[in-house]
């Protein structure tokens, strides 16, 4: 019988990829090496070349040099999030470090080069740990000038105008209030202005620029409960709709008069192109998820990386010539003996009338069988149909043991209300959904209802807690990720720069204390009887190390079985391809010796 291992991709990804400036060569970061670097490939097809090799570091984005020469990225240590800019040549040995100054969240624009490419966008919290400034620097004078942001907002910049005038700029106030930012170049203040606030307080994320700086595209829920695409034409100031459907657009990229979008059809993309007022046609995706996006002027080519339930993420490109195919192939050897398993949409009853969407893998196995309720992180994420936990779901397939992901109140792709329904109301909406999973299961007869564990990371690891805590279950077993334990303590741990939005999100530390405590696992250890797998990032700046410790330690008082493993050169999640292998591997053995 095969071991987890034999369903660990060769390879994993970083959501992010870049294509140079004559689309021959796609930038990305892989840690086929062991650790996140750099690595290019030609669109063309060929063996990838590694570009870095970063002991402790992971590459997080990319972009190219107007000229293709060379490559900006940013890299944090042992997942810190401490980010830090640096800059290699594609014939180059070494990166050479370009940011200066003590340790913090430098973020690069999505475009981060004016054409000339003489100036160099990005954000950082150096001045003050809880604002995060724009920062404009000339790499010829090695000087920068710096823009504040509005009190309550965070910049995540997009990039300057091809014909250098202005700077684009989202700027966060939760991921549901985002609006853009202009700021006039040519304006020694500096000023940025809020162009969509005419629109009302919503969801204005901008995009990138037009080729001929007309205007920029953006991603709106202006129109209804989905997110739409929109452009907005800088003359008039008017939203001018690009597409609209009762789903989400996820991901815009564009190229002189071509714009490229996916749409989040109940989890699989679907990709979509315009070169000037045509429509695209183009090949055919594989069913997936596409995690990041670069198209090229005519859409020829469009490079994604792709996932899917029953192949790894891989980097793909779509091209006139060749149509679909893969530039990658990270599929372990066992999928050619053992037949990975689909899921199955399926939709259950929720309180108040609502419906929630969920998926469930089935093994090929005879008779009822154990089930992981796995809940994924965010909250405002979602469930997707994809080669999830490097192989884990397929590993418990085989093993007999059933997956059933659902998308609770909470998840986005379901439209702005069920999203919403979590703000301020951590185990509450989202807590009852998962009751009614548990009473699907127990009503599914193909399901072992004695034998079901929870599992979740990050806001997942706090949602199975309180299935575990809250929920009146006799539960088989458990297992957190880099899971909250204590609402209060989470809220004031949290980075400088999410204060406004965790206040916004999950609640303010003083003044909703008391409801935050009352929401929150840690008050209801006693309640815990299940034995408890624990696993804690050492360097998680999102969800620190003692979020684990107080309920490890309670539950250990009251001598309730927990295992806990705590990864001293970890943040939140993996970027050491071993101590995420070991791991899940680990997760593996726990789960399946408690359900099988």
């Amino acid at each position: 019988m095969p071991s987890y291992r034999d369903f660990v991709p060769r390879q994993g990804f970083q959501p992010t990829l870049a294509l140079s400036p004559d689309a021959r060569t796609v930038a990305y970061s892989s840690n086929a090496g062991g650790h996140f670097d750099l690595w290019t490939v030609p669109v063309a097809g060929g063996d990838p070349r590694q570009l870095t090799r970063l002991a402790d570091q992971a590459v997080r984005q990319i972009a190219w040099t107007p000229d293709g020469k060379s490559l900006v990225f940013t890299a944090d240590r042992d997942g810190d999030e401490q980010y830090r800019l640096y800059r290699i040549g594609v014939d180059d040995d070494e990166p050479l470090e370009i940011s200066s100054g003590s340790d913090c969240q430098r973020m690069l624009a999505t475009s981060p080069f004016d054409a000339d490419g003489r100036l160099l966008v990005y954000a950082a919290n150096d001045r003050d740990a809880t604002v995060q400034d724009l920062l404009i620097r000339d790499l010829a004078e090695d000087t920068e000038r710096r823009v504040q942001p509005p009190p309550g907002v965070v910049f995540e910049p997009v990039g300057i105008s091809p014909d250098g005038r202005w700077l684009l700029t989202g700027g966060f106030r939760s991921n549901s209030q985002v609006d853009a930012y202009l700021i006039d170049t040519q304006d020694p203040a500096l000023e940025p202005m809020c162009v969509t606030s005419r629109y009302g307080d919503g969801f204005f994320e901008p995009g990138p620029w037009a080729g001929d700086s007309s205007g920029f595209y953006l991603r709106t829920d202006l129109w209804g409960e989905y997110t739409s695409a929109a452009f907005y034409r800088l003359g008039s100031g008017s939203l001018e709709v690009v597409a609209r459907q009762d789903w989400d657009v996820e991901h815009i990229d564009s190229a002189g008069d071509t714009v490229a979008w996916s749409v989040n059809e109940d989890g699989f993309s679907v990709l979509h192109a315009r070169c000037g007022e045509r429509i695209s046609s183009l090949p055919m995706l594989p069913r997936g998820v596409i995690a990041a996006l670069a198209v090229a002027v005519g859409a020829d080519p469009v490079v994604v990386l792709l996932d899917s339930a029953t192949r790894p993420t891989e980097l793909a490109v779509l091209d006139a010539r060749h149509g679909f195919r893969y530039l990658t192939d990270a599929r372990p050897p066992v999928l050619s003996v053992v037949e990975p398993v689909e899921p199955e949409p399926v939709v259950y009853p929720a309180s108040a009338g609502r419906s929630v969407h969920a998926l469930m893998y089935r093994p090929d196995s005879q008779g009822p069988c154990p089930v992981v309720l796995s809940i994924h992180g965010g909250p405002e994420a979602q469930e997707r149909p994809m080669y999830l936990r490097s192989g884990l779901y397929q590993h418990l397939l085989s093993q007999g043991i059933a997956v059933f992901a659902p998308n609770i109140a909470g998840s986005t792709g379901y439209g702005a209300t069920h999203q919403k329904l979590i703000y301020r109301n951590w185990g509450g909406f989202d807590l009852d959904d998962l009751d009614h999973a548990v009473r699907y299961l127990q009503a599914d007869s193909g399901i072992d209802s004695d034998r079901i564990a929870a599992m979740g990371g990050s806001y997942g690891g706090f949602a199975a807690l309180s299935c575990l805590a809250r929920l009146p279950y006799q539960w088989a077993a458990g297992v957190s990720l880099c899971g909250p334990t204590n609402l209060v303590t989470l809220a004031r741990a949290c980075p400088p720069t999410w204060k406004h939005f965790v206040a916004t999100v999950l609640g303010d530390p003083d003044t909703d204390a008391e409801y935050l405590t009352q929401r929150s696992p840690i008050t209801y250890a006693d309640a815990i009887t299940a034995p408890l797998f624990v696993l804690q990032g050492a360097r998680d700046p999102r969800v620190p190390r003692a979020e684990a410790d107080q309920l490890v330690t309670r539950l250990r008082e009251h001598g309730v079985s927990v295992r806990y493993e705590i990864f001293q050169d970890e943040g939140h999640g993996f970027t050491n391809r071993e101590n995420e292998l070991r791991a899940y591997e680990e997760i593996a053995d726990f789960l399946c010796g408690h359900l099988r």
